[in-house]
């Protein structure tokens, strides 16, 4: 299974300023495939340490943090020799030792020869928790389900995600067809890798939900596990409010969903805690188009998304039947799926970082907005080929904005004011954005 994230450890590894390299994600995203793949393709060898598995872990961090020691210890308990550039260090759970995570700060200043990467998906509660956190002495890359170009490369349609990079608009329209039944099944399939691998080798739709279920469960029940008891009933109450927020016309989080006369202090913190783990995406909404775009930003106003489509499709209980009727996945809920499709590629395929708009008489509302150095761009997102696009033409009419983008079923097109980019081409957003400022 294709990762692009490799790339970026590839890059990584050669840097002449290469500190510690932490990866943060969800559970089930695939970090731990994704350091033993890159410790097996990249290196002689590779020593992989669970620090929620091994208790004895805990122990050698316990001493003093001096690297010799360290790593004559872990050399011991994993029976490898560890020789620096050579061998992979892996760290994987690692908030489960917060010394060992405060270790990356002395093997970053006194020991840089050795390559180190380390995985946690809760590392921002530790770091809430007081952990003597290596401010400055890591790296981080952050990995998120499988985007749409992935999952073609997962079905074996390498061609046909490199075509949506490389090749000109006449090409990507050829295919269009394809690309919009692949389309469907990434709504409902989603990119966690255990599902995906299921679609590639049986094509079983009641298998990938069956095993969407199962990681749900497991998310919840890590609720309990990990956050403060006092804590788990309002994670339950905000995770599982998600798909019904999505659903109205106005996505913006309300916490009277929650429960009658619910206010933002009583559940900041289970918000807060859901991101720190990388379960969801909380993108703030902004007052007025300005630069820097964080300036403008309203800390009370934000949407909430799931990490995953598919996740959010079998939260929803979203028949499989949708994906043969037309393009009514599209459109379900309001085109709520479209809008965490589009939130999901723009995180994870083009690294833009979305906010969104919506007016004090709340007549004009842009699904999101992203910044390219000193130039906005407002984007439209249209689950259909429905080619109205007002509140788009009022936000950049009033803020003097010169290109606006509609994200729709339609085919790349330029006018005027405004480029039209297709739902699956997502990954040439930012090129397109470069040309037209």
């Amino acid at each position: 299974m294709e990762r692009y994230a490799m790339k970026t450890l590839i890059q990584w590894k050669k840097s002449v300023n290469r500190k510690p390299m932490i990866i943060r994600g969800a559970r089930q995203v695939g970090k731990t495939w994704l350091m033993k793949e890159y410790g097996k393709t990249h290196f002689e060898d590779y020593a992989y340490f669970n620090f929620d598995e091994n208790p004895r872990l805990g122990d050698i961090f316990n001493g003093d943090l001096n690297v010799e020691r360290i790593i004559l210890a872990l050399s011991a308990e994993s029976g490898k020799s560890i020789k620096p550039e050579s061998t992979l260090l892996i760290f994987d759970e690692i908030q489960e030792v917060p010394r060992a995570l405060t270790s990356l700060k002395y093997f970053n200043e006194n020991a840089p020869e050795y390559v180190i990467v380390a995985a946690g998906s809760l590392l921002g509660v530790a770091m809430h928790q007081g952990t003597s956190f290596p401010v400055g002495k890591v790296n981080f890359m952050d990995l998120y389900p499988l985007n749409f170009r992935e999952f073609l490369s997962a079905l074996g349609e390498e061609r046909y995600a490199d075509i949506l990079l490389e090749a000109d608009n006449d090409l990507v329209h050829t295919f269009r067809d394809k690309y919009i039944e692949r389309m469907k099944q990434y709504y409902y399939v989603g990119g966690m890798p255990e599902v995906v691998q299921s679609f590639v080798v049986d094509k079983d739709y009641i298998e990938v939900r069956r095993i969407q279920k199962e990681l749900l469960d497991y998310y919840q029940q890590d609720f309990s596990k990990h956050a403060p008891t006092s804590l788990v009933p309002r994670l339950n109450m905000v995770w599982q409010s998600i798909p019904m927020q999505l659903a109205k016309e106005n996505k913006k989080f309300i916490y009277g969903q929650l429960r009658e006369g619910a206010r933002a202090k009583d559940f900041e913190l289970a918000i807060q805690w859901l991101q720190d783990c990388g379960l969801i995406h909380k993108i703030s909404r902004i007052k007025k188009a300005g630069i820097p775009i964080i300036a403008y930003m309203d800390m009370q106003a934000f949407k909430i998304y799931l990490h995953d489509v598919g996740l959010l499709a079998a939260m929803s209980d979203l028949s499989s039947r949708t994906i043969v009727d037309g393009n009514r996945i599209f459109t379900e809920f309001k085109g709520a799926l479209t809008e965490q499709y589009v939130q999901q590629q723009l995180i994870s395929d083009t690294e833009l970082n979305p906010y969104y708009y919506s007016a004090e008489n709340a007549r004009c509302e842009i699904d999101f907005v992203v910044s390219d150095g000193d130039v906005l761009f407002p984007i439209e997102v249209k689950a259909e080929e429905n080619l109205k696009s007002k509140s788009l033409s009022v936000f950049c009419e009033k803020y003097g904005i010169k290109k606006g983008i509609r994200i729709s079923m339609s085919d790349y097109r330029e006018q005027d004011w405004m480029v039209n980019v297709p739902l699956y081409q997502i990954v040439k957003l930012k090129q397109w954005m470069t040309t037209n400022e």
